[in-house]
């Protein structure tokens, strides 16, 4: 520590005074409030499972005021900047006396500059942020704090890959503070370190609100069922009931924009992206096809342009669809409807949070933006559309995200000490993995799937490496990667697959081919990636290639 940093840190308090409102813990609580703050001296990793409404939070902020009454700093990650402004206000009204900064890239050049220099300098009592936070300089570091662990959005997937979740264990373990990351349906590497010990479990099995219990999970199958517009009878009448009695109902579909395809009947021609190996999702508002990859868009055409039909017509619904559905079936509800595509302006999204919360809509239509972190107590039915996308994915990954995603949006219902209830339409009702997700059990979910990778040989059973070319020229793209795969072809206990083209094998007009790379240990992995290192830092300005170490999608 400089000599300019101790004479600044003498200007400061040691703390700062109790926080307010502070709810009174449950024994599950307590319990684990003391078994964290118990470690605040040295390193130790946390894994805070507890259901959704279990009050996680709670304890994030009670042991962060023991944090700050040693005069420390505490840093707190969330996966999505959707959920920075909500968390900052709780914060707020717990510690109106601190120092609270938030980094994540919603905000102004100005505005990052002067938090992360409050931060850096040590001013900042607790940082709100998202994955990049996780490089903050804070010389009081106390604990950290990763909320939603298991979120995909902790991993950086352009430019420089990292894991903001694995950097922040890291940094932890340099700086010899305690970590806690908290989840209700764990990664598989997370949970796998727990069971094995490396991490400390600490579970809290009850909702925090007294009497309040889980969600009822109901399947509608879908097979040969009477729809509207992709909505099942019976699934529009629980909507109606629960709406004539003053409840909310959430329709959760995450899929934005109209339709996923506009497609014509007579010849099969389907819109498509001239830029990626995507079809274009219709947005009818805006009279647009557009690419959700790349950007691209381009007007409906009046008729097709394969063969002059004009009866072409949209496959498939988003939410824009749903949401004109809903707008003719129930025209005394109060729609609104929260994706990606109207929250764009600042501040239009915590604009529509308050509508919820104040109760000026009782008919939501969301995508994963709506699966977590929010609480409306007044949400009672959740109704899950296209549920089935997961189960026939080509990504391992699939189940464990699909089972995630689903629990996380049902514990969005009754969580105001009413039982909620969660109607999820599916055409494969008889699929094993249902039967899993309604037991609501997910340390047998999550056993069973580390079984089957450790089958499989999948992490976090082996260590894998994604080595992925691109360029205008698919073929210069994959002779790239044959040369890795030379140089590699001796090295040590690494195991390697030929070079193939990527799931999506043309994007924003860049040809991609990728090569896996895996081997039993990370030592040998590493120790490969290295002969390597000096072509990948090489320019080449025919063919750009990334290297992402523990690849969340192969």
């Amino acid at each position: 520590m400089d000599a300019g940093w101790v004479a600044f840190t003498e200007t400061l308090p040691d703390a700062i005074p109790l926080p307010v409102g502070a709810a009174e813990a449950n024994a599950e609580q307590a319990s684990a409030i003391a078994l964290i703050d118990g470690q605040h001296a040295s390193f130790a990793a946390f894994l805070l499972f507890g259901i959704t409404g279990s009050g996680k939070t709670e304890v994030y902020l009670q042991t962060i005021a023991a944090c700050l009454s040693r005069g420390q700093q505490a840093l707190v990650l969330v996966p999505e900047i959707n959920l920075t402004p909500q968390l900052e206000a709780r914060f707020r009204a717990r510690f109106p006396s601190a120092r609270i900064v938030a980094l994540h890239s919603g905000l102004s050049d100005k505005e990052r500059v002067l938090n992360w220099l409050s931060a850096s300098r040590g001013e900042a009592h607790i940082v709100l942020g998202t994955r990049l936070a996780v490089f903050t300089p804070m010389p009081r570091l106390g604990m950290i704090v990763v909320d939603e662990e298991h979120d995909a959005s902790f991993k950086q997937q352009e430019g420089l890959r990292y894991s903001a979740r694995d950097a922040a264990v890291y940094r932890a373990h340099q700086r010899q503070v305690p970590i806690v990351l908290g989840s209700a349906t764990p990664a598989l590497e997370t949970w796998h370190n727990a069971r094995q010990g490396r991490y400390r479990l600490i579970t809290l099995q009850h909702r925090a609100v007294g009497g309040a219990m889980p969600p009822q999970i109901e399947i509608i199958p879908m097979h040969r069922a009477k729809v509207v517009e992709g909505l099942h009878q019976a699934t529009l009448n629980i909507m109606r009931d629960h709406l004539a009695a003053g409840q909310q109902v959430l329709v959760f579909i995450n899929r934005r924009g109209y339709a996923p395809v506009l497609s014509c009947g007579e010849c099969g021609w389907l819109g498509e992206c001239k830029r990626c190996s995507a079809k274009l999702v219709l947005h009818l508002k805006e009279r647009r096809l557009r690419c959700h990859h790349c950007g691209y868009e381009e007007v409906i055409p009046n008729a097709c342009p394969d063969c002059g039909n004009q009866d072409i017509r949209p496959l498939g619904q988003g939410t824009q669809r749903i949401e004109a559905a809903l707008e003719t079936l129930f025209p005394e509800a109060k729609i609104l409807r929260i994706d990606r595509d109207n929250t764009r302006r600042k501040g239009s999204l915590q604009e529509m949070l308050r509508q919820v919360s104040a109760g000026e809509a009782n008919l939501l239509i969301g995508t994963q933006m709506m699966a977590k972190g929010h609480d409306f107590p007044a949400l009672n039915l959740v109704v899950v559309l296209n549920a089935d996308a997961g189960l026939f994915s080509v990504d391992f990954r699939g189940e464990e995200r699909m089972y995630a995603q689903l629990l996380q949006v049902a514990g969005r219902a009754g969580r105001a000490g009413t039982q909620g209830r969660v109607l999820i339409q599916t055409g494969y009702h008889d699929h094993p993995f249902y039967g899993q997700l309604l037991a609501q059990d997910y340390a047998a979910f999550a056993d069973a799937q580390l079984d089957e990778r450790r089958s499989m040989q999948l992490p976090p059973f082996a260590a894998y490496a994604l080595l992925r070319a691109e360029a205008e020229d698919g073929a210069l793209a994959k002779a790239f990667l044959q040369q890795l795969q030379a140089v590699l072809a001796d090295a040590a206990g690494v195991q390697m697959f030929d070079p193939i083209a990527a799931t999506m094998q043309r994007k924003a007009g860049m040809e991609r081919w990728q090569l896996l790379v895996m081997s039993d240990t990370r030592h040998p992995l590493v120790n490969a990636l290295k002969r390597i290192a000096p072509m990948l830092e090489a320019r080449n300005n025919k063919v750009r290639c990334i290297l992402d170490v523990d690849p969340i999608e192969m």
